[in-house]
């Protein structure tokens, strides 16, 4: 038998109907895609990656894109995490209502965004808290190693970003410190987000740390790098938290109100600290997150995982609730509160984002808050990390400015703060992005506050912020480069699933 003939057959056979098999796997990929019950929007953007990107597109969709079995298993975790939940509200119920009594009698109709986050069974209100701003990494990390420090009993801490860098190594110095003097520690840190730290995660186990790598990416499971944590918590003793945008990252601390001499880029980005009732809330979400690793049970019931109200007065009380996401979630109610808080703004909404993709349904209530007189402000990069997600975003920019929206690029450096405040009454401080995967994909956090001084301190930020912008008009969009604005208008129609 010859076999270069037969190979050279085969060979032709292929070249003339390969493209027989080839539809067929695009036919059912699509297919797929339709019956997976996705966004419209996104369904869309599947089907044009996969026919604009032959072969490639298709790869690009089965590691990357394939949600339904995925999806199915956060919602059977969703449901899990309801019953633990609903039985915690049960108990809680009266002191709840007590405090949305108090809370109305302070910010009126504004108060309807603690009810819903109650209603919605996501994290009750709580008016017994204290709470401080914190603007870059130079004003949260002295605080942040000091409450570390200060541990007695347990360290409950939640990371997207964790670099072994001098803050990181800062970091696990203490912790380790800690373990030996008999405190529990708990660490999670998202593998996408920081593979470095989690591939040397014997350096926390030897010394007695409790470390786990949230949704591990392997070749197997490389959908789960769709899915990231992108949360940062601290807890400690259930005394003092610390929630926002800023990672464990010598990259987040400037020197005298410049860039570091290590940095590429001034970075501008904003935290809080809490201490007070509200923690537990946090105390909650982490347990449940935490069983969704490998990680040891903790007993949750344990008192001393809850904040001790007995004794305690602040001077200043603050109210405080939180908006969580997650892919599995019924509810999306970061996305939700922060559009219920626009409807109801009365004089202003400020916000600053780095990704700013909105929905349809976040893009509608911006519109119709400036059309009912409502000044809506808008802060985001002027230059980004991402030129991709950069040039989408900007292409939602020309509508809402046409309403009377008014937008800002940051020209001072990168501003990653993801914050929105609404009435100098209510402010949103946490890690939800103003896009679609902080709102439908990602498992993220904003917490919800009404306190007067972090409000004025905010408003004060804000504005310096624009000073460090440039305003951007419908006349300054149009007049750049037609090719410039082809280029965003289809970096938008891949914006679902960026």
């Amino acid at each position: 038998m010859d076999w270069t003939t037969t190979l050279l057959d085969c060979w032709n056979f292929i070249k003339q109907w390969y493209w027989i098999p080839l539809t067929l796997l695009y036919i059912m990929v699509i297919i797929t895609i339709l019956i997976e019950n996705r966004n419209p929007t996104k369904t869309i953007a599947w089907i044009l990656v996969i026919i604009f990107l032959p072969v490639i597109g298709i790869v690009i969709y089965f590691f990357f894109g394939q949600e339904f079995n995925r999806e199915r298993f956060f919602q059977r975790i969703d449901k899990r995490q309801k019953l633990i939940i609903n039985q915690k509200w049960d108990e809680m119920e009266s002191l709840i209502q007590d405090d949305l009594s108090q809370i109305k009698t302070e910010i009126n109709s504004l108060t309807q965004v603690f009810r819903y986050l109650n209603n919605s069974r996501i994290a009750p209100p709580s008016t017994k808290n204290k709470v401080k701003l914190l603007i870059n990494g130079e004003e949260k990390f002295p605080l942040f190693l000091d409450a570390l420090r200060s541990a007695q009993d347990h360290i409950h801490l939640e990371y997207y970003i964790f670099e072994e860098d001098k803050i990181g190594n800062e970091v696990i110095e203490i912790l380790k410190e800690k373990v030996k003097k008999g405190v529990e520690v708990r660490v999670t840190v998202d593998d996408f987000g920081s593979p470095k730290i989690n591939k040397h995660h014997k350096r926390f186990e030897d010394a007695g740390i409790q470390f786990q790598t949230f949704l591990p990416v392997h070749f197997s499971s490389l959908a789960n790098s769709n899915y990231r944590n992108h949360r940062k918590i601290l807890i400690v003793d259930a005394k003092i938290a610390f929630v926002g945008g800023i990672n464990i990252s010598d990259k987040y601390i400037n020197q005298n109100g410049e860039k570091s001499p290590n940095n590429e880029v001034y970075w501008r980005d904003t935290s809080v600290m809490i201490e007070g009732e509200a923690i537990n809330s946090l105390q909650l979400h982490f347990y449940l997150n935490w069983m969704m690793t490998d990680g040891k049970e903790f007993k949750i019931s344990n008192r001393k995982y809850f904040f001790n109200s007995e004794n305690v007065q602040f001077a200043n009380t603050a109210t405080v609730s939180f908006g969580l996401t997650s892919p599995g979630d019924s509810v999306h109610s970061a996305m939700e509160a922060m559009i219920l808080a626009i409807t109801l703004a009365k004089k202003k909404v400020q916000l600053c984002t780095p990704y700013f993709i909105p929905s349809d349904e976040f893009k509608t209530a911006l519109m119709i808050a400036v059309s009912g007189g409502v000044e809506v402000e808008l802060i985001i990069p002027k230059k980004g990390d991402s030129t991709v997600v950069q040039q989408a975003s900007l292409s939602y920019l020309k509508p809402l400015m046409r309403r009377g929206i008014k937008v800002f690029l940051y020209e001072k450096g990168f501003i990653h703060a993801k914050t929105i405040t609404i009435d100098d009454e209510l402010a949103f401080i946490g890690t939800v992005n103003l896009d679609y995967r902080s709102f439908f994909i990602n498992f993220e956090i904003t917490s919800v506050i009404h306190d007067k001084i972090l409000l004025k301190q905010m408003a004060e930020q804000f504005i310096l912020d624009k000073e460090n912008s440039e305003i951007l008009t419908v006349k300054k969009w149009e007049e750049r480069p037609w090719y410039k604005r082809a280029f965003a208008s289809i970096c938008r129609l891949l914006a679902p699933i960026l």
